[in-house]
């Protein structure tokens, strides 16, 4: 009969012991007498290391540690040779059906190479260094289709099932089957672990768990931990003796138990009101503790209660044995009136181990008179009566260890100073920290977790008519301007001002549309009005958007309103860029969109050869301020020079597109027949527009019938780029029978959040709020930069209800009515994407998943613009001047007839992965032709290829997309959830549930530099834009000198004799170092 822990921890996991190092991990499984233990903690690629180091394979899929590192102290007796099982716990916090998820499942491996293969594919799904058991904004099922897909015959089980809070069946975020968590992949699952606050009983009431074998094991957060709870196995010693006796319970003999009272979260209740509670009590006080007013911690018992459809009693048919134990260090601890990590108990337990032999063994089977010959009279009595099931159990509650006894009252006042099994939690920390150890101190993570106490709350935005759909409404369309994670609207309800604007039968119209106003929603009702009432060609629409993103899904959208798939695929929809550079091909022209490196080359050229001084990167943007209309523009000769060098080549820039399409357009040298798919012409995001942009709406409207057009004045952020926030002003002036329509209704936002929104642009109630009052917004005023972006990364996780067991409880107990959001939910905006770096660290540190959005300066990198002129080669090989740059990027190599083969070659064997593979795995490929797996631009650029389908799609995204187009992920290639960074540019047209925005100091916003002095009225806007992203909470950090902006608020907020601003709807606060102790406190015997 052998005895195996299979889920433990190593030292790289958070509150874990030092000491939990593969030489004390193999000490303490001789001295407790446990055959077979999980490595644990297998993700993290420093433990994987030191695990290769000092194990070595014994039998099949099982190691053993390498003599030398073995030590021998003296204190276990025989030759046992405890074996490794490679095995992992991961933590997955993620949305689901409408509530946030988290459940921890243990993976088991046969091998450390398995253990390398699936690390890394999850280090591109989330952070795998900063813990060892890494957080992962990712779904269980999709966590365990990766486990099967790499490592079939891997092992997952999901970890200690009932925990409130990071469980499968946590009252507070888990599921109520397993059918719901895993789907179509839950015969797959084939056992569950129990915890430690349940015991088979319990589970045996529970009929939809009979399928599933029963196992237990520790959760050890320090060697000394080891196997407080376990399982008995009579199997052959390998890893397919131990996976038969998991998946089919074939020598699966039984199991070792805590006493389920032991655990922490047994019973009801609330530890701080010194209030345990069974399940009847908490429906009698209806989930509310009677002392404080709070919700109160349902516990295992009472969620064992809600699922069960078995009386308590009921004995399961064929059910594996269990026995229920109490470590031996806690005997002894009661017995010598001292605390189980005190000098004196160790010396004692050292001892008796010498003495006698393992714990287990002691514990188990040994003779009494043996056991008393050795430890004396009270200890071996203690061991009696554990062995005859004849203990008094103190059940816990809330976080607060049970208390099993052994001894009676009176028993206790005749002994010297007897202690409970289970000392004081302070005590034990004080000896723990000695040793190094601090297991309970910070919480064995197995039941200690406390998140989610409210429940999944009811939505925060209420729909409305005109809004956003009743949520739960999966397949509903989203609104672009809302949040892409899954607010929807419904086109059947439009409020009056909508309505007008879908329904008007005017020539040319122009919505003004505030934020949240339904902008979309109402473009896309104009476009179902006009293919289904009456009856257009959709081939005779254009919709033009500014995004891809955005051209995408009013695609869907379109095609899920009307039904027809015909009518998105035949109707135009797309940016003004990839719009014209579809017109131009079709036309005939012949050309190449150059990629940045080739222009950045050209222009460099030009100037050298004009004898100019200015930076290529300043000069292609004078280009383009030049082309787009802009009338400071200062390029000299070069100009001319750069357009040469691009005709010879027949290259075309990004703002080539438009100029030659209106240029060719007004010259007549167009096919015939080209102005009937802009009949009818509809305008998204208009107050974005630039002179070229508007010079090619009226040109296409001329050839037309109907202008359409929406955006928001308020929200005009492009200045830069030749935008005119008067845009609607001029647009009437070209149109006298222009009808102007305005949409006040605000469906996204609080009315706190719309408040302070509308202070800052100076004025009051010009959007009228639709959603419930919510929390007021916060002004958080920090040290430092770092310590700014420490407070984001820490208010992210308590958002998230705590991403660890004793955050979660903190969190429970604090904010017990604050709604737990997932990690998609959650924003953070900055005004540059240089702020992200240092932020980026801090959330690394916590563990917290995130997508970083925007085009960055990883993409200016030779690597990959290189990469990116070959990929432009790949698809169209007469495109030789993408070749040659690639040439000088990649290969290193002057032009001639041998380099153009060697490209030419590259590009053939490659381009059947092109069409065929995934962005991704076409990525992998080229790095690895190319030996750049180690180039960081590379890896990040390989963090965006998941959001695309092919790479198509993705050079297109590249080559057209805008910054809120291009997003990566921090360290992943997986899509999970994650929270988004991006810059304030990049949020405009997104919702999310809560946002930051960060650097909201002088010099940041507005942004100030010598060349560029700031545009205030644009600046304001661009903070507007930020602050009306967020629909349920907005939190505005800085770490310097306040914005202008905020100093405008702080007035409003009671200075002055004013309080327009009040405290429901603004809160100034300072970041403070929050209190990591926790009060844990375990009763002693004495206190009872």
């Amino acid at each position: 009969m052998y005895i195996a822990d299979l889920h433990i921890h190593s030292r790289y996991s958070r509150a874990t012991s030092r000491e939990c190092t593969p030489e004390y991990l193999d000490l303490w499984a001789r001295r407790k007498g446990i055959h077979i233990v999980g490595t644990g903690d297998f993700t993290h690629p420093a433990w994987r290391e030191e695990l290769a180091e000092k194990l070595v394979p014994a039998e099949d899929g099982l190691y053993v540690l390498r003599d030398e590192y073995r030590i021998k102290d003296g204190s276990v007796r025989g030759d046992m040779v405890p074996r490794f099982v490679i095995t992992g716990e991961i933590s997955s916090i993620y949305k689901k059906n409408g509530k946030v998820r988290k459940v921890y499942s243990v993976i088991i491996l046969p091998g450390l190479e398995d253990a390398e293969r699936i690390s890394n594919k999850l280090e591109q799904i989330g952070n795998i260094h900063s813990d060892g058991r890494p957080i992962l904004g990712l779904d269980c099922h999709d966590l365990l289709e990766i486990t099967l897909e790499l490592c079939p015959s891997s092992v997952y089980v999901p970890a200690h099932i009932w925990t409130p809070h990071f469980s499968m069946f946590g009252a507070f975020s888990g599921f109520d089957t397993v059918e719901e968590c895993f789907e179509d992949l839950t015969p797959h699952i084939h056992a569950v672990e129990t915890g430690l606050s349940s015991d088979p009983p319990m589970n045996w009431r529970v009929s939809a768990l009979d399928r599933f074998q029963l196992v237990s094991n520790s959760d050890a957060h320090s060697p000394a931990k080891l196997g407080r709870e376990a399982n008995l196995l009579d199997i052959p010693m390998s890893y397919e003796g131990l996976v038969q006796a998991i998946q089919t319970g074939e020598g699966l003999y039984g199991t070792i138990e805590f006493f389920p009272e032991e655990g922490k979260y047994h019973m009801d209740g609330h530890r701080k009101c010194n209030l345990c509670l069974s399940p009847s009590d908490t429906m009698k006080y209806n989930g509310i503790c009677p002392v404080c007013g709070r919700k109160i911690t349902i516990g295992v018992s009472h969620r064992v209660e809600e699922l069960a459809d078995r009386p308590e009693g009921y004995v399961r048919e064929g059910a594996k044995a269990f026995e229920s134990l109490v470590p031996l260090p806690e005997v002894i601890a009661a017995s010598m009136g001292c605390s189980a990590a005190s000098k004196k108990a160790g010396k004692e337990y050292a001892h008796i181990l010498s003495g006698l032999g393992p714990e287990f063994e002691i514990l188990r089977t040994l003779p009494i008179e043996d056991i008393r010959r050795v430890s004396g009279t009270r200890i071996a009595e203690g061991i009696q009566r554990l062995r005859d099931g004849k203990v008094e159990r103190i059940p816990g509650f809330d976080g607060e260890y049970g208390v099993i006894r052994l001894f009676s009252a009176d028993e206790l006042e005749n002994t010297e100073g007897q202690m409970s099994f289970f000392d004081m939690i302070g005590a034990a920390a004080v000896g723990a920290e000695k040793d190094g150890c601090t297991d309970k101190t910070v919480g064995a993570e197995k039941d200690d977790s406390v998140d989610k106490t409210v429940g999944e709350e009811k939505d925060g935005s209420s729909d409305k008519a005109g809004g956003e759909d009743k949520a739960g409404e999966k397949n509903a369309a989203e609104e672009k301007g809302i949040d892409r994670k899954g607010s929807c609207v419904q086109t059947a309800a439009l409020n009056p001002e909508q309505l007008r604007a879908v329904t008007s039968g005017a020539a040319r119209i122009a919505v003004k549309a505030g934020p949240g106003t339904g902008k979309t929603k109402t473009l896309v009702s104009r476009l179902k009005y006009l293919l289904e009432t009456r009856r257009m060609r959709p081939s005779e629409i254009t919709a033009v958007t500014f995004t891809n993103q955005a051209a995408a899904e009013m695609r869907e959208r379109v095609v899920r309103e009307t039904g027809k798939r015909s009518a998105g695929r035949m109707m135009t929809i797309g940016t003004f860029h990839a719009v014209c550079l579809d017109f131009l091909k079709a036309q005939g022209r012949e050309f190449f969109l150059a990629g940045e490196a080739e222009l950045r080359e050209l222009a460099e050229q030009a100037l050298d050869e004009c004898g100019q001084t200015m930076s290529a990167k300043e000069f292609l943007e004078q280009v383009s301020r030049q082309k787009s209309g802009i009338s400071d523009a200062q390029t000299g000769q070069a100009y001319d020079r750069y357009e040469q060098l691009k005709a010879e080549k027949k290259l075309y820039d990004f703002d080539d597109l438009l100029l030659c399409t209106a240029d060719l357009i007004e010259s007549g040298n167009v096919q015939p027949g080209w102005e009937k798919s802009f009949r009818y012409l509809l305008v998204d995001e208009f107050q974005d527009i630039n002179l070229i942009q508007r010079r090619l709406i009226k040109i296409w409207h001329s050839f037309g019938q109907e202008l359409f057009v929406i955006g928001d004045p308020d929200q005009s952020i492009y200045g830069f780029r030749g935008a005119d926030a008067e845009c609607f002003e001029k647009l009437a002036e070209d149109y006298p029978d222009l009808e102007v329509i305005g949409l006040k209704e605000n469906y996204r936002s609080a009315p706190q959040i719309l408040t302070a929104a509308e202070t800052v642009m100076g004025r009051r109630e010009s959007l009228h709020a639709n959603c419930p009052d919510n929390v007021p917004v916060r002004v958080v005023q920090a040290a430092s930069p770092l310590a700014e972006d420490i407070f984001i990364a820490k208010e992210i996780g308590r958002m998230a209800g705590g991403v660890g067991m004793l955050e979660a409880h903190r969190e429970a107990w604090e904010n017990g009515d604050r709604k737990v959001r997932g990690f998609g939910d959650i924003a953070v905006l900055y005004r540059t994407n240089h702020q992200a770096h240092l932020l980026e660290k801090c959330l690394k540190k916590e563990g917290i998943p995130y997508v970083v959005a925007g085009r960055e300066e990883f993409l200016q990198a030779d690597p990959v613009q290189g990469s990116i002129c070959f990929f432009r080669y790949v698809q169209d090989e007469g495109n030789l001047a993408a070749a040659q740059e690639c040439a000088r990027l990649i290969w290193k190599l002057p032009w001639n007839t041998m380099t153009e083969e060697l490209i030419r070659n590259t590009a053939e064997k490659l381009r059947p992965s092109w069409n065929k593979k995934k962005p991704q795995k076409f990525l992998e490929e080229w790095t690895s032709e190319m030996g750049l797996e180690e180039d960081q631009a590379m890896a990040q650029l390989a963090g965006m290829t998941v959001f695309y389908r092919t790479m198509d799609e993705f050079l297109s995204a590249l080559e057209l997309g805008v910054e809120s187009d291009l997003k990566r992920f921090g360290n992943k290639q997986y899509v999970s959830e994650a929270v988004t960074l991006m810059t304030l540019h990049g949020s405009k047209g997104l919702e999310f549930p809560a946002v930051f925005i960060c650097g909201a100091e002088k010099g940041l916003i507005p942004l100030e530099s010598e060349k560029h002095p700031a545009d205030r009225d644009e600046e304001r806007r661009l903070f507007y834009v930020g602050m009306t992203r967020a629909k349920e909470e907005l939190v505005i950090t800085s770490s310097g000198e306040l914005s202008e902006f905020l100093e405008e608020l702080k007035k409003k907020n009671g200075e002055n004799g004013e309080n327009e601003l009040p405290d429901s709807r603004i809160r100034w606060e300072q970041a403070a170092e929050r209190k990591v102790e926790e009060d844990f406190h375990q009763m002693s015997l004495f206190e009872l």
